[in-house]
């Protein structure tokens, strides 16, 4: 039986802020390595087990997933887009919902894309080794066994005789609540919880009927959104009408806590949801003394602590700090006592009600033929980068309020202003007055970078018209 793997990546948690914001959000960053954590989720799940995987994502991600996708050389075997977010239980529903068209008795994984799992062999062999009672009809849900008396996450409490080190599925008794410290301790000395991954693995078949039974009115709701779901550019869009009636709930609430065809499989090696700063220090590398540094990071008498820089020419020095998160990025810096990492979130609100547009804006903007970032921003102009990938093209477009100046410094741009089209070369630059329609393309096989001047009386981005777009985003700041 081979296993479809479901990847969500469609949240914009804001307790890794400033690296995970609302228009990037921490799954497509670079937490612990080379690769983002949803590549790394993509990764742990190829194998002669699986199939090419299906994920589930919102509009604005859709052209950051098949890019990452990309980069480590896989492609996807659907991409759903949610008009917007419903929790876990609408996408998962959906997901089924895609892939019941195909082979209604297909095992899916559904996993989260933004979680931390070093040993990837391991968890593949638990993955495997929960399949007999996939096949049986059983829903499995995979519990991490404690290594501390945790707070942050929820537990699943097995049932009496059940093996919390087996390598087998064993009998879950019940969901248990994110607990307070006391009863967390207790949990861990009964070594019968284990944490609740929120991964899981059952066949279409199983988790249909599941809904049938305990969400028919989501399943009707969510199967009229897969009904008037529309193609674009690959992409499966979902009927926004009916997904707009659809309950923001979770899939434990939905449908685990009330199924009696439950087991769990015992996953004993290291895991992280990664939901804050100290999650992060304690799966970094540390020094000696315990310290997570980045590469351009310097600590000096500290312990335990965190120092990261994310902007290229920066570097960050610590000089006799203890359990303390220190991130800067080139708009917003964030530092922070270890055991106050959660309220990062509040931090987030707060700097929202002030209108900051840090709290949501990564200062690299994403775009599906590459990215800009803002250098300096005045009253009348600002100066951006902006890179294009090779092949790629910006939509033929026009602004009302504002003029540009292209300056090439890699590669070379084919423009078109008008009716005129031209080939701009490094050292060269090129105007484009208020009001023409205007096109930049990458007709390379390398990058292509320029500089952007801009002058006007207002330079916001949804100062644009698109005729034409190769990317169908239609207007819009993002489209």
């Amino acid at each position: 039986m081979q296993i479809t793997p479901v990847l969500l990546c469609g949240g914009s948690g804001t307790r890794l802020w400033p690296l995970s914001r609302q228009s990037y959000p921490k799954q497509f960053a670079r937490l612990l390595g080379a690769e983002s954590l949803f590549q790394a989720s993509a990764r742990r799940l190829t194998g002669p087990a699986f199939t090419p995987p299906v994920v589930v994502t919102g509009h604005d991600f859709r052209f950051i997933a098949t890019e990452q996708l990309a980069a480590i050389e896989t492609a996807a075997a659907g991409i759903l887009i949610e008009p917007e977010g419903r929790n876990t239980a609408a996408a998962v529903l959906a997901a089924a919902l895609w892939l019941s068209g195909t082979d209604p008795d297909a095992a899916m994984i559904v996993a989260p894309s933004d979680h931390a799992i070093p040993d990837a062999d391991a968890f593949r062999r638990a993955v495997e080794a929960a399949l007999p009672r996939v096949a049986a009809g059983d829903l499995v849900t995979f519990g991490i066994t404690p290594d501390r008396p945790e707070t942050g996450y929820g537990y699943l409490e097995l049932a009496d005789g059940s093996d919390a080190g087996a390598d087998l599925p064993q009998p879950l008794r019940g969901f248990v609540e994110k607990p307070d410290a006391a009863r967390a301790v207790e949990m861990l000395a009964a070594g019968r919880f284990l944490w609740n991954a929120g991964i899981f693995l059952f066949t279409v078949r199983a988790i249909l009927e599941a809904y049938q039974t305990h969400a028919p009115d989501m399943l009707a709701q969510v199967q009229a959104a897969v009904d008037t779901a529309q193609t674009d550019l690959g992409f499966t869009r979902l009927g926004a009408d009916a997904w707009a009636e659809v309950a923001d709930i979770s899939i434990d609430y939905a449908i685990m806590e009330k199924a009696k065809n439950l087991s769990v499989m015992p996953f004993t090696g290291r895991w992280s949801d990664l939901g804050g700063w100290d999650a992060v220090w304690r799966e970094g590398a540390g020094d000696a003394d315990g310290n997570v540094l980045s590469e351009a990071a310097t600590a000096m008498g500290c312990e335990n602590t965190l120092l990261r820089a994310d902007s290229p020419g920066q570097q960050v020095v610590g000089i006799g700090l203890k359990d303390i998160i220190a991130v800067a990025m080139s708009d917003a810096v964030l530092v922070a006592d270890r055991s106050r990492a959660q309220e990062v979130k509040d931090a987030v609100a707060a700097l929202k009600a002030r209108g900051a547009p840090q709290a949501t804006q990564f200062p690299i903007d994403h775009r599906p033929w590459g990215w800009f970032e803002s250098l300096v921003i005045g009253d009348r102009f600002q100066v951006k980068r902006i890179h294009v990938h090779p092949g790629a093209s910006l939509s033929l477009q026009s602004h009302l309020h504002r003029s540009e100046h292209w300056i090439v410094v890699e590669g070379t741009a084919k423009v078109t202003i008008g009716d005129e089209v031209q080939l701009v070369t490094e050292n060269q630059s090129i105007y484009v007055p208020v009001g023409a329609k205007h096109r930049m393309e990458n007709p390379g096989k390398v990058p292509m970078v320029l500089i952007e001047v801009q002058t006007g009386s207002y330079l916001g981005e949804d100062d644009i018209t698109r005729y034409d777009d190769v990317y169908a985003r239609g207007q819009g700041t993002r489209g």
